[in-house]
């Protein structure tokens, strides 16, 4: 699993050219499945993108807050593209990308673990073709990665 995490002070998404949802302060998550993803590393990444301390306290001192402990947003887009292979040719291979069968029940329930939190959650479609305006403030861009253990 890998999230591109962006902290932010505004985002939104559109799909169709229609406002699917927005949020003020917090966190984008730019999301992207692998076919070895489990229920593991969908509880793992959601425990980890809640709790990084990304953010400002209230004393002002930088890298102290989670977005939950400001009270923040996310906004969580479902991106194939992460596993965009761009080491041969020209053209991108997604052949680590879960299908997209296997990829929206692990998706929906990363944004399930999400809600857990209390906050503020808003999703665009999964799938769809989507416009994501993001004000990234910093900017403050981390990649994350979780990659479910070997079977022996």
């Amino acid at each position: 699993m890998r999230v591109l995490v962006q902290r932010v002070n505004h985002a939104r998404v559109a799909v169709e050219g229609r406002l699917k949802g927005e949020i003020a302060q917090g966190l984008t998550l730019l999301v992207g499945i692998t076919d070895t993803d489990t229920l593991a590393e969908i509880e793992w990444m959601a425990k980890k993108c809640l709790n990084l301390r990304l953010f400002y306290n209230d004393a002002g001192d930088r890298w102290a807050a989670s977005v939950q402990d400001i009270s923040g947003e996310i906004l969580v887009v479902s991106q194939f593209t992460l596993y965009g292979d761009c080491r041969r040719g020209r053209r991108p291979s997604f052949e680590q990308a879960a299908s997209p069968d296997s990829a929206e029940p692990l998706f929906a329930q990363f944004v399930t673990e999400l809600l857990k939190s209390g906050l503020t959650i808003i999703t665009g479609t999964f799938g769809a073709s989507m416009m994501v305006d993001i004000h990234n403030d910093g900017p403050v861009t981390l990649w994350l990665e979780r990659e479910a253990p070997p079977l022996l």
